[in-house]
């Protein structure tokens, strides 16, 4: 039984810019799928190698896989549906299989627009996609789909059938992955020039936010064993040369017991690795103390998610992180000497000049090392795209990628937007290259920021930052020309939208009594401004009482 994985040949001008990114997931499904016994795996990497469809034709052809399997995020999912659609022109017999969480919950939609795809995994894959492949080997599945839970089909008839769920794996350390199917010499971070990897310390979130589908998708938070975590990291750096990671984790301090034991592990062992997070800034203040342990520990990089829309009044976004709170967080990490990059949301409807230039001066006044103006990106699966309803105008899943305007602002035009926040970008970065960057004191913060410098203007240089010269601009006397070419014929029809409204009954589990307690209040999608705070600059926080309760399930 060959099994022959392909991630998809998706490009935009957003996280990619420092660097190529390691699919994890191809390892975690690997490993897990090599442990029941099957090891005849595969990989293409066809966004590394920038593999053309005749290429990606060649590798199916030559490796004759009796399954191949693609995943995709909302972005992703065309490239990753037409891979799919080149292995049954090959051959038909092999079974094709999507995963990731675009798949996940538009499953209704993927299986009209791709029917040649035999089975979508929904949610956490390694158990499902073992259950499959046994399914497959053995002959069940092509006598009955049924047999394998969590997964979402069409019959020959067009009707689409969704299996019930499959439990989520309970202890993620049974799942070990196999990192050695990857091409480590491709997977380099340009700030540092070193491999890097993107290990998983935790899957789920305990909160809800109504922008957010990852406490969906993962359904139960479960957290790793820290020593177990430090033991993957130890094994990349020394059988891989790995050099620098970034935490999956949507926010890895959520348990500060467990991130604690993890960084106190990493210290112990002076593996000397340096490694970057994504957080909270409620999170930095309350672990004010230990910042210095958490440096110590190798971690050199956080990304806030600031975003500064209380002030700004973003009604969508009302997170209640004060402007004094967001600048001292900032201030913080960097007396610890940790580079700190501030996030910013723009591009919703009632963004104006001013408060884009809002968004400047308070970077200005916070002083961030790096921030990052990213485009509003209501994902198609999450409650709040509901509660936009017709405001979302753009169904070009491709464009999904925080770098094109998907929302139009009632005050101003998308060309007009990009180029106000590539004005913004264009001050700031002139200033740190300037008059910031080369005379940093700590000589590992200056090392770090002018790498990041220099992916910077790699990716200007190329046209690839930001994706402008896909879209056609070269500054601001382009503004009334750029062409975002979004494909106005893909559209999602009533009766699939009824589908999609639907998809997740019976399926969420840690959070289905709140769910129908709210659904019973005739509150379906949560209130939004309550709901965004758990992420980026909330003032939730993981109690004492739940971080036990979340290690007793694990334990």
């Amino acid at each position: 039984m060959r099994v022959l994985f392909i991630h998809p040949n998706y490009h935009s001008g957003g996280a990619e810019i420092a660097g190529n990114w390691p699919p994890a997931w191809v390892a975690y499904l690997t490993g897990y799928l090599k442990a029941g016994g099957y090891t005849d795996i595969h990989f293409v990497d066809a966004m590394t190698h920038d593999l053309s469809e005749d290429q990606v034709r060649e590798k199916i052809t030559t490796l004759k896989p009796d399954i191949v399997g693609c995943t995709a995020i909302t972005p992703a999912i065309y490239k990753a549906e037409r891979a799919l659609q080149i292995a049954k022109e090959v051959n038909p017999d092999i079974v094709t299989v999507l995963g990731g969480i675009h798949g996940t919950f538009m499953y209704p939609q993927v299986l009209k627009e791709a029917p040649w795809i035999d089975a979508i995994v929904r949610g956490e894959g390694e158990q499902v996609m073992l259950n499959l492949v046994t399914a497959v080997d053995n002959g069940n599945f092509k006598a009955d789909r049924n047999c394998v839970n969590g997964i979402a089909y069409a019959t020959g008839d067009g009707k689409v059938v969704a299996t019930p769920a499959e439990p989520p794996i309970e202890d993620l350390d049974r799942i070990t992955p196999d990192w050695g199917i990857l091409e480590w010499d491709k997977y380099i971070y340009i700030p540092m020039n070193k491999r890097v990897a993107i290990p998983n310390f935790a899957r789920g979130c305990p909160f809800t936010c109504s922008f957010c589908s990852q406490w969906k998708f993962w359904r139960d938070y479960r957290i790793r064993d820290p020593k177990k975590v430090v033991d993957e990291i130890e094994k990349l750096v020394k059988e891989h040369d790995v050099g620098f990671f970034i935490l999956a984790d949507e926010e890895p301090t959520i348990h500060r017991k467990k991130f604690i034991e993890f960084c106190e592990e990493l210290i112990k062992r002076d593996l000397g690795v340096l490694w970057g997070i994504n957080t909270r800034v409620t999170d930095i203040l309350r672990d004010e103390k230990l910042l210095p342990m958490f440096r110590k520990a190798g971690l050199i990089h956080v990304s806030l998610g600031t975003e500064a829309a209380a002030q700004l009044k973003l009604e969508l976004f009302n997170k209640e992180t004060t402007v004094a709170q967001n600048k001292r967080a900032i201030q913080l990490l960097k007396d610890n000497g940790i580079v700190t990059e501030a996030q910013f949301i723009v591009g919703l409807e009632n963004e104006t000049a001013e408060t884009l230039e809002e968004t400047y001066r308070m970077a200005r006044d916070w002083n961030p090392d790096m921030a990052n103006w990213a485009m509003y990106t209501p994902w198609p699966f999450s409650d709040l795209f509901q509660e936009l309803g017709d405001k979302v105008e753009v169904f070009d899943f491709e464009k999904y990628n925080f770098v094109t305007p998907i929302m139009k602002p009632d005050a101003m035009d998308r060309g007009e937007l990009l180029d106000r926040v590539m004005n913004n970008y264009r001050r700031f970065f002139m200033n740190k290259a300037f008059l910031q960057y080369p005379f940093t004191k700590d000589k590992l913060r200056r090392k770090y920021l002018m790498g990041c410098l220099k992916a910077f203007l790699k990716s200007g240089f190329e046209r690839k930052f930001y994706d402008l010269g896909r879209v056609g601009y070269w500054g601001p006397q382009t503004k009334k020309t750029v062409n975002f070419s979004f494909d106005k014929d893909r559209r999602i029809d009533a009766a699939t939208a009824d589908q999609l409204s639907r998809v997740d009954d019976n399926w969420v589990t840690m959070h289905g009594p709140k769910i129908e307690m709210k659904r019973r209040k005739g509150e379906e999608n949560f209130e939004l401004a309550k709901a965004a705070m758990a992420c980026g600059g909330g003032t939730e926080q993981l109690t004492e009482e739940q971080q036990a309760a979340s290690e007793a399930r694990a334990s």
